[in-house]
Formats: structure tokens, sequence, C-alpha cells
């Protein structure tokens, strides 16, 4: 898991550098193309597809269009022109399914990757047990703050084992305890529950109120895409307003949902009337005004592949992620040592 973190920490950047259909050149924001023109492009290049959604990126990506189909849309958001159609399968979703789900079915690898995480957690635990010096001098500093390069390999890969060990330890368990929190939903309620959730609002479920119209008869859902769609870039986004989310209802009477505030690995959803087009009460608010716990629960997803503080952070997860990911193999040789030694003396 670790080696497909490290690949997946930067697999935005490495797509936009291979990818040139995912990029456009920018024009004005009112310049682009709403919703029903995009619909209405995609649909007369594939009658056959039934579309889902659209993504807007920003004023220079292309537009991925949802359909219903083993590849994904790209179109330029401009002149509704398709720039590009892959297999949503590519490598990245290869490295993804790894590191979910060991590439095994998801009830089972899900499992195992979970559990093996939890093992992993307290292997951290227990490793900062053992790293702690019985006597600190000047000794014990060197040889659990230092790498001694010029040794044997024996110490060399007992340093990289306990000293590269203790400097990540602090980022191995947020990488670890962020992905349990996304395996077992108890734990990620009971955090939500210890970080102040359920004290200010008592985890009161909001009911909208489906409030009647005047002819009571559905609004033409690629027309509500539109007006839904200009709302949140002009009203309610407050970062990154030109990249927005929309999917159309599947039924008539299913609510609209769209996306918006995606930044550094955060996103705000909001939910609107079918009919009325009202922003809907269980739609997120934006994060800078959230409380605590649910910022935290909201942010879990960035704090896991480091994008919380953008290419910075990112950097540093690759190199956590790395680390990590040779702990295993270290300490397997070091117990490995010791057993033989243990035979020898026996």
């Amino acid at each position: 898991m670790g080696i497909t973190g490290c690949i997946l920490v930067f697999e935005q950047e490495i797509k936009e550098l291979t990818s040139p259909y995912l990029s456009v050149e920018a024009q004005g924001p009112e310049k682009l193309l709403p919703p029903s023109k995009i619909y209405a492009a995609v649909h007369k290049a594939l009658p056959n597809k039934e579309i889902h959604g659209v993504w807007y990126n920003g004023l220079d990506k292309s537009i991925k269009v949802d359909i219903e189909s083993d590849s994904l849309i790209y179109v330029n958001p401009y002149n509704g022109k398709i720039t590009g159609m892959v297999h949503h399968e590519d490598f990245f979703h290869f490295m993804d399914e790894g590191h979910r789900n060991l590439w095994l079915e998801r009830e089972i690898g899900s499992q195992i990757t979970a559990w093996a995480t939890v093992v992993f957690f307290f292997l951290l635990v227990s490793g900062l047990i053992m790293w702690f010096p019985k006597k600190w001098n000047k000794t014990t500093r060197n040889s659990s703050f230092k790498i001694k390069w010029d040794a044997k390999f024996k110490r060399l890969n007992y340093d990289l084992h306990n000293v590269l060990g203790f400097y990540t330890l602090i980022l191995a368990v947020l990488i670890a305890f962020t992905g349990l929190l996304m395996s077992f939903h108890w734990l990620r309620e009971t955090t939500y529950w210890v970080a102040g959730g359920w004290a200010d609002d008592k985890k009161e479920q909001v009911v909208a109120e489906k409030k009647d119209t005047l002819s009571q008869q559905q609004l033409d859902k690629l027309a509500g895409a539109d007006f839904i769609w200009k709302k949140v870039r002009t009203e309610i986004a407050k970062e990154n307003k030109e990249a927005v989310i929309i999917h159309f209802p599947d039924e008539p009477k299913d609510d609209f949902y769209a996306c918006t505030d995606m930044n550094k690995g955060v996103w705000r959803d909001l939910y609107f009337d079918s009919q009325t087009l009202e922003l809907l009460p269980n739609s997120h608010q934006y994060i800078g005004d959230e409380r605590f716990a649910k910022w935290l629960m909201r942010s879990n997803y960035s704090l896991h592949i480091g994008a919380i503080g953008g290419i910075p952070t990112k950097i540093v997860y690759f190199l956590g992620s790395l680390i990590c990911a040779s702990l295993p193999v270290t300490g397997f040789y070091i117990w490995w040592g010791r057993k033989k030694k243990q035979k020898t003396k026996a």
C-alpha cells in the first residue's frame, strides 16, 4: 500500500503532464458552455450513451462527462468538441484498486487492507517503544537520530529502519489513522464524537420541506442544471469557482447534486430541490465555517493523500509513504538476522 500510495500522491499532476486532452486554452468564464450545451454536444456524438453528469475542472481544463460506459469523455468547455476518450481503467485506476483492495474483490480486498492497516498502526506504536533508549547519552543519541552511512549493510539496514521509522512516525500514524477512518464506520463515528461532533447538533437529521410550485410540474433537468451551475458559480462557491460538478437526476423526483469548493482534496456537496431548485438544508456549508469535528471528517481524505498543503505536503507524503513501504522490508531483515543468530547459538 505504501508503494501504490506514493504513486497516487501525484496522480493529478502526472495526468496533466502526460495527457494533453485534459488541458485547453483558457478563455473568459462568460464563454463557458452551460451543462445543457455540453449534454447536447455529447449526446449528438454518442447518441446511445446515457449521460449522468458533467465535471467542470476550471477555465484551462477540459470537462469530464460522466456517461454510461467504460470510457471517460473529455470535452472542450468552450465549443463542446470531444478532446479525448479513454478507458477509465487506466494505470492510476489500477494503482488505486491495488491500494484499496489489493486487486481482489472489494468485499475481500478492502477487509485485508483495513486490518493490515490496523496491524501497521500497532507496529508503529510498538516500534516507538522499542526505539526509545533505556539511557540517554551521546552514543544512544547518535544511534537513535543519525544514520551511519559508512557502516556495514546489517548496521545500515538497522539504522534505515530505526532512524527513518522515528522521523516518519507522526506522518505514518496520520496516514494510517485517516485510512482507518475510511475503512471502519464505527471508528469514524467515534472520532467525530471525540472531536466534539453531536454535542451541538445532537445528531439531528434535517428533513427538507418540499415546497409546491404553481404548476406542480417537474422542471426540465437541463434547464435546471444550467440554473444550478450558474447559481453555484456566482452565488455559492468560495474557492476555485469555475470547478463545478453537476449530476443530472436519474428520476424526476430525485434532487439535483452539485459539488463546488474543490480545493486541495476537499470538496463541498450541494443538493437542490428538483422542483423549486432551492438549496436543501442537507448541503455542506463552506468548510472554513465548519466546526472542528465536521472539518476533520471532511478533510480526512485530504489529510490521507497529502493534498492539504498543496505540492509541499505532497512531496512530504511521497517520501513518507516510500519510507513506510521500506519499513516491513528492513524490519523483516532485522528479524531474520536475529532468528539466524539464535539458531547459531542453539
